[in-house]
């Protein structure tokens, strides 16, 4: 593993440590193998100066403290730090979720500090899929019909079935959220934040409400979504234990990056310890 250290910028020669953990995963004598490590490591996102603020005078709460950071598109990333670090803060701000009280966040050349409601809601449609810890589907709903609220509206979907298929749930299209295990409504959870196509997949403690057998089980789909997808996937949690499985882990302490590591060998989530 290679350790960037830093405190509120965070990036430490990131890029020549991503061109290194690039190297080691990649022939170089290939132009095709080449191309992809490029686009894999260009920038989809970058924070600078980013600060937010709740409340004011004697009681205002510093959720970030002017973190800079850059993400590089299609990898896995993880967040990680303990409750009240600010890694959910950051992801629901740069999700177009929440806006800051000073900084700016860029997705690509676009500034979303800059945007009006409208605009972070198209951003959020387009571009965006979301996995939280509890599952938030329609109890009403079939599987194939939760994903469909999303296929829609979406600029061009996946068809639902694909995607269920995609997390190993072909057979459980026509089930309702209450005939589903935990595990199996996770997955209808990502299959329909998966079915848009979306760049990046925000996930904020997916596995937090899942024992160590099904949360395994998640991870790997999150994996297989980044692998055969190219998605770039952002993971906000607790357990230390899945920063194994990303490229780069961010640490997050009292609002601030406390250090990255950028991994050049990723485990799978069956080798993670729960």
């Amino acid at each position: 593993m290679t350790l960037c250290r830093g405190h509120q910028s965070g990036l430490v020669n990131a890029d020549d440590s991503a061109s290194q953990a690039t190297a080691s995963r990649h022939n170089p004598g290939s132009a095709d193998m080449q191309a992809a490590g490029h686009a894999r490591h260009s920038l989809i996102y970058r924070v600078s100066g980013l600060s937010k603020t709740y409340g004011e005078g004697r009681s205002v709460v510093h959720a970030l403290r002017g973190v800079d950071l850059d993400i590089p598109q299609g990898e896995i990333v993880v967040l990680l730090g303990p409750s009240g670090s600010g890694k959910s803060t950051l992801l629901n701000i740069i999700g177009g979720l929440d806006r800051p009280s000073q900084g700016s966040v860029h997705f690509h050349d676009r500034n979303l500090s800059d945007m009006t409601d409208a605009q972070l809601t198209r951003y959020r449609r387009e571009h965006i899929g979301f996995v939280f810890q509890f599952y938030n589907l329609m109890p009403s709903l079939t599987a194939r019909e939760n994903v469909e609220l999303v296929t829609e509206i979406a600029r061009d979907p996946m068809d639902p079935d694909e995607a269920l298929a995609m997390v190993g749930l072909e057979a459980r299209v026509d089930h309702f959220p209450s005939q589903l295990s935990g595990g199996e409504q996770q997955r209808v959870a990502i299959a329909r934040a998966v079915a848009k196509q979306p760049a990046v997949l925000f996930c904020d403690e997916p596995t937090g409400a899942l024992d160590s057998k099904t949360g395994r089980a998640v991870l790997q789909v999150l994996q297989e979504v980044n692998e055969s997808l190219g998605t770039t996937v952002l993971i906000v949690t607790h357990a230390a234990s899945q920063a194994a499985m990303a490229d780069r882990v961010i640490h997050f302490s009292d609002g601030g990056v406390r250090e990255i590591i950028l991994n050049a060998d990723r485990s799978s989530p069956d080798q993670i310890e729960w």
